[in-house]
């Protein structure tokens, strides 16, 4: 099966700043794919030219099997990080006009605007102007116009902003709804957390370049430190490799830091290899994606 979408040696100059520079990757169907990268890494302009607004320079793109021009955007949602809502227009009508600029009838475009507001907790606001939106009410709606034309695929820039918890959780299972509908979704956000759990793979750009970029769990692995999590009995300090021992709340279970040349496998097999020591749960301890991001980014992450 074709790439949703197909990055090819892109390269995007302004003035004399290189935004994108010689940048490929693909992004799968069915795939939920993050973005990362530092503020003024080239993310957005990446986004941008994915969906036509901005040309490349060099380089190729290809979005639904081909050129990304206004058959193919009609295909695709895009939810910004600044809000693109008519603000003096009643909630339901603007998301209407929105589904009619993409092609869907008005009685259409307005039966599936009433229906969504319903379903994300909206019926009250829907012949309220957006203006009068919280700016949690406005993510959700914002989210009501990135799907309401049923795109194949979905470009989402900080889908959570302004949500508090409940209404995060119920974007987030839209989204993976979606997935499982057998949409794509392109993710772009600072909140790491969500993307380790939400995330198939990722994409890391940093001054333009391609710096990170594969499944999730593979790059964890990439940049997992000489530490497991165990839980059981023993004294493990005694184990010739293990440097040191602490208790992770979190993780329930003691972390240990093992010497550069004694792998987790070598301590597994020298604790089970004692009758003074019982394993009831080993695990290599990989580091979180904000560690990852701090470390690759370097003093350029804000």
């Amino acid at each position: 099966m074709e790439n949703t979408v197909q990055v090819n040696n892109v390269t995007k100059t302004f003035t004399e700043t290189v935004a994108v520079d010689q940048l490929s990757f693909q992004v799968k169907p069915g795939e939920i794919f993050a973005m990362l990268g530092p503020n003024g890494a080239g993310k957005t302009t990446t986004i941008r030219m994915i969906l036509d607004i901005l040309r490349p320079d060099s380089g190729t793109i290809q979005v639904l099997g081909g050129s990304p021009d206004r058959i193919a955007m009609d295909r695709v949602g895009y939810l910004p990080e600044e809000r693109g809502l008519y603000r003096d227009l009643p909630v339901k009508e603007c998301l209407a006009y929105l589904g009619e600029l993409k092609g869907l009838s008005r009685g259409v475009a307005l039966s599936r605007s009433i229906d969504w507001l319903e379903r994300v907790g909206l019926e009250d606001a829907m012949d309220k102007k957006v203006s009068a939106l919280s700016r949690g009410m406005q993510q959700k709606a914002q989210f009501i116009a990135t799907v309401l034309h049923d795109p194949d695929l979905l470009i989402v820039d900080e889908p959570f902003a302004g949500l508090d918890p409940v209404n995060t959780m119920l974007i987030k299972d839209m989204i993976y709804d979606l997935k499982d509908n057998g949409r794509t979704v392109i993710m772009s956000t600072h909140m790491m957390h969500q993307i380790e759990e939400m995330a198939d793979r990722l994409l890391m750009v940093n001054e333009g370049r391609l710096v990170l970029y594969g499944k999730v769990s593979d790059i964890q692995s990439q940049f997992a430190s000489h530490s497991v999590y165990v839980s059981g009995d023993g004294d493990w300090m005694s184990l010739e490799g293990v440097e040191e021992v602490a208790f992770d709340r979190d993780e329930k279970a003691y972390k240990l830091l093992l010497s550069e040349d004694y792998s987790a496998d070598t301590f597994l097999r020298d604790a089970t290899r004692h009758s003074d020591f019982r394993i009831d749960r080993f695990q290599v301890a990989l580091p979180a994606l904000d560690e990852i991001f701090v470390q690759v980014a370097g003093g350029n992450h804000q």
